[in-house]
């Protein structure tokens, strides 16, 4: 594809056109690069991708009939950009110093490095760190942390280090890398998506770096709320879906059981216990949904 623009800077909207609209007007229209901004409409209820273009004529609108998740709409931004970098970002996010710059620097410092994430800090209170890098994933229990979560940001998270995985609310990548590893995996639609995204660009031989000069900061999620039967459906769900595409050998059974026979129960009681039959049903659909898949 000829590409136009240095940076690609995607997001994807759902419901969230006051949130999509703060994320824009944290963009300078003229940087040191040539950017471009699309927008991906996934099915909102109103035609938002009508409205954004409306009041952004510069950025590129596309309105998708169908909800196409996290990945699918990504993906259909991915497909529309034209830039040598493509900027992934959540639409409940904004910037206060538009560093990217710094994101560009480290992937151009090796060929090795395909992806690269901002710090993320929440956008409320102190603005905590939400994320400075991720630990590895346990084999079996399929559980890791993000670095300096819920801490004050004091600079003890400034200096950039390798991470295994991607933080899907930003992280920017070379083109190539969607080439060579492929775009995102749509059958997880919510949730894990770029666990099991980062884990194809790290077989593809990448780097993923996190690169503190660049902040982003994250209202969190507003589309799905916490505590949601979908959020319990998918998360269920999911985390068997990703022991599936990557583990291999007996650990792999040993982590279904664990996250079936351990973690699934330990919710289905918590959640009836407390009288939230709905997310109990939830868990329980998304272990069928997984046999069945």
């Amino acid at each position: 594809m000829h590409q136009e623009y240095d940076i690609s800077i995607i997001t994807v909207n759902y419901n969230g056109f006051e949130d999509t609209c703060t994320l824009i007007d944290s963009i300078p229209a003229d940087d040191k690069f040539s950017v471009e901004v699309i927008v991906v409409d996934n099915a909102s209820r109103e035609d938002e991708a009508t409205l954004i273009a409306t009041r952004y004529p510069h950025v590129k609108s596309i309105r998708s009939e169908s909800n196409l998740g996290y990945a699918g709409g990504n993906n259909l931004g991915i497909q529309h950009a034209k830039g040598r970098y493509l900027f992934l970002i959540n639409n409940d996010t904004l910037f206060k110093s538009f560093d990217i710059v710094h994101l560009v620097n480290r992937l151009e410092s090796s060929p090795k490095i395909g992806v690269v994430c901002p710090k993320i800090r929440f956008a409320w209170d102190k603005c905590p760190v939400q994320f400075a890098g991720y630990t590895q994933l346990s084999r079996i229990t399929i559980r890791n942390r993000s670095i300096g979560f819920g801490e004050d940001d004091r600079g003890q998270y400034d200096t950039a280090h390798p991470t295994p995985y991607a933080h899907g609310a930003a992280m920017m990548m070379k083109r190539e890398v969607t080439e060579r590893a492929g775009l995102l995996p749509e059958c997880f639609f919510l949730y894990y998506e770029e666990i099991d995204w980062s884990m194809s660009v790290s077989r593809a031989g990448y780097e993923i770096w996190y690169e503190p000069r660049c902040t982003v900061f994250h209202k969190e999620s507003r589309s799905t709320g916490q505590d949601s039967p979908l959020k319990s459906f998918y998360i269920t769900r999911n985390r068997l879906l990703l022991v599936r595409r990557n583990a291999k050998g007996v650990g792999k059974y040993i982590s279904y059981i664990y996250l079936t026979g351990m973690v699934a129960a330990r919710d289905i009681v918590r959640y009836t216990a407390t009288g939230r039959h709905d997310l109990a049903k939830a868990t329980i659909k998304g272990i069928l949904n997984f046999l069945k898949s």
